[in-house]
C-alpha cells in the first residue's frame, strides 16, 4: 500500500496501483444461471407463472413474508402496493424528497398526490420527527426507502402511523437482507416492494418483487396487474375482488419475465453468502477509515442489530468543516485521481423537480400533483433544507464484492491521502455547483 502524502491530483503516484478485476463485478452469474434461464427459453415458458411461483414462494420464505407477488419491476411493485394499501383519488402519500423517483410517482395515475418529508442526514432516511406535522386525513400511506441499504428508523415511524390508521410502504430497493434490530426490512409495514434489476445486489434482471403479511393488500395487487392469476379459479379470500375477476383492475400488465424468476431463484440460494462478504468487505473498508477527519460511514452503529444489507450505492457522509471547507466536488476530483471511484452528492430533492411542481401530465389544466388535491402541498425551494443540502455532505464510495484486505486497503488509502491532504487542494477548490447530485443519479 502507498502511504505517501503527495496527492495524485497534484502529480503523485495513485494510491490505487492494483487492476481491479472482479473485486466489483456484479452480479455473479455462473454455469446455474444460465442453465436456469436456458430451461425456460427451450420450454419456451418466457411468459408462463410457473417458474415465477416457485420464486415467490422461496423469496417470501427468505424474506420472512407470509405473501410474495413477483413484478416486471420494483416500479410496478411499488405501483401495486399503494394501490394494495388503497392510495386512490384525492389520497396523499409522504415520502421522503431523497430518494428514486418509482417510490412516489406511481401515486399519481391512481388520482392521489405526494408530501414529501425530510430526511436524517445521518440515515439518509426518512426523519420520523417530519412525519407527523404532514399527516392529514387525507394521507393514506407513508412510503420508507431503507435508502442505500440503510434501514430508515422504523420504531417511531410504525408508531406514528398506528396512531394515525395509515399504511406503511417499505421500499426494499437498496436493502435486499439488510437488519432493522433483528429483523429483515420488508417485514416490519404493511407491504413492501423491492426493485431487483440487475444493478441492484439481489440482481435478477428488470423485476421486482411485492411482499406482505396481508391477505387483502396481495389479493389487491393480484387483482391489479395480473389478470393470468385473477380468473374464476383464483383462491380469493377478498369478497369484493371475486365479482370483477378476469381482467386486471388497473389495466396493468405486471407479471415478471420467467428468465428473471429463473435467475432469481438461482441468485437467492447464493445470496447470503454473498451479502456477508460484501458486509465483511465494506465494514473493512469503514474501520480503516475511522477517525479520519471529514469522513463519517454511512452505516448503522455495531452491535445495534441494524445492518446494511448488499450496501447497493455505498456512501459516506462528508464533513467539509473539518477539512477547511473543501468542497465535496473538489474531495470526490481528488479521489478519483488516486484511481478509486468516487462521485459527490445523492438522488437530487424530487420536490425540487418540475413535475412536482408545474407539470401537468394527463391533461387536468393545472400541475397533476395538484390535480385532485384538496390543497396545495408543493413544497418550493428551502422547504426541506436538509434534503436541499444533502448533495454537499455525501459522496460514493467503492462498492467492493469480496473481501480481500491489501486490496481494498489501496482504496482506503486513495479516500485517506485526500482527506488528510485536504489544504493542498483548497487554493484551487472551485466550489460546488449549484445543484449536486440527479434524478437519475445511479442505476435504478
Amino acid at each position: 500500500m502507498i502511504t505517501t502524502s503527495r496527492l495524485a491530483a497534484l502529480g503523485g503516484p495513485k494510491a490505487v496501483q492494483t487492476p481491479p478485476g472482479d473485486l466489483f463485478t456484479w452480479p455473479i452469474v455462473t454455469h446455474e444461471d444460465e442453465e436456469a434461464v436456458l430451461d425456460v427459453l427451450r420450454r419456451g415458458a418466457m411468459s408462463g407463472t410457473d417458474v415465477t411461483r416457485q420464486f415467490e414462494q422461496e423469496y417470501a420464505a427468505w424474506q420472512g413474508s407470509k405473501y410474495a407477488l413477483g413484478h416486471s419491476s420494483g416500479t410496478a411493485a411499488l405501483h401495486a402496493a399503494m394501490f394494495g394499501c388503497r392510495v386512490g383519488v384525492g389520497d396523499e402519500i409522504i415520502c421522503p424528497s431523497i430518494t428514486y423517483w418509482a417510490s412516489c410517482l406511481p401515486a399519481f395515475s391512481l388520482g392521489a398526490t405526494v408530501v414529501f418529508a425530510e430526511i436524517d442526514p445521518q440515515t439518509l432516511c426518512l426523519d420520523p420527527g417530519d412525519i407527523e406535522h404532514r399527516l392529514t386525513e387525507r394521507t393514506k400511506a407513508i412510503v420508507v426507502v431503507h435508502y442505500l441499504g440503510h434501514p430508515a428508523d422504523m420504531d417511531p415511524i410504525l408508531d406514528i402511523a398506528r396512531r394515525h390508521g395509515v399504511k406503511v410502504i417499505e421500499d426494499v430497493s437498496h436493502a435486499h437482507g439488510a437488519l432493522y434490530k433483528g429483523r429483515k426490512v420488508g417485514t416490519l409495514g404493511d407491504v413492501a416492494a423491492a426493485s431487483l434489476m440487475t444493478g441492484k445486489s439481489l440482481a435478477i434482471g428488470e423485476a421486482g418483487m411485492l411482499t406482505t403479511d396481508d391477505r387483502e393488500i396481495y389479493e389487491r395487487a393480484l387483482a391489479f396487474g395480473h389478470y393470468e392469476r385473477y380468473g374464476p379459479n383464483a383462491d380469493l379470500q377478498t369478497a369484493y375482488l371475486r365479482e370483477s375477476t378476469g381482467l386486471p383492475l388497473g389495466g396493468y400488465k405486471y407479471r415478471m419475465h420467467q428468465m428473471s424468476a429463473a435467475v432469481g431463484r438461482v441468485q437467492l440460494r447464493y445470496y447470503d453468502a454473498r451479502m456477508a462478504e460484501i458486509q465483511r468487505a465494506m465494514n473493512y473498508f469503514w474501520d480503516r477509515l475511522e477517525g479520519v477527519p471529514g469522513l463519517r460511514a454511512h452505516r448503522p452503529p455495531k452491535g445495534s442489530g441494524t445492518t446494511m444489507g448488499g450496501w447497493y450505492a455505498a456512501r459516506g457522509l462528508y464533513v467539509p468543516e473539518e477539512l477547511g471547507g473543501l468542497s465535496v466536488t473538489r474531495f470526490a476530483q481528488a479521489v478519483r485521481a488516486e484511481g478509486a471511484p468516487c462521485s459527490p452528492g445523492v438522488n437530487a430533492a424530487l420536490h425540487l423537480h418540475p413535475l412536482f411542481n408545474t407539470v401537468d401530465v394527463y391533461g387536468h389544466g393545472r400541475p397533476t400533483r395538484l390535480a385532485n388535491a384538496a390543497r396545495d402541498v408543493r413544497q418550493p425551494p428551502g422547504s426541506l433544507p436538509v434534503s436541499e443540502g444533502i448533495g454537499a455532505r455525501t459522496f460514493s464510495i467503492p462498492w467492493f464484492k469480496h473481501y480481500r484486505p491489501e486490496q481494498i486497503d489501496e482504496y482506503v488509502e486513495a479516500f485517506r491521502k485526500v482527506a488528510e491532504g485536504y489544504r493542498e487542494l483548497l487554493p484551487d477548490d472551485p466550489g460546488n455547483p449549484p445543484h449536486l447530485g440527479g434524478w437519475h443519479f445511479f442505476r435504478h
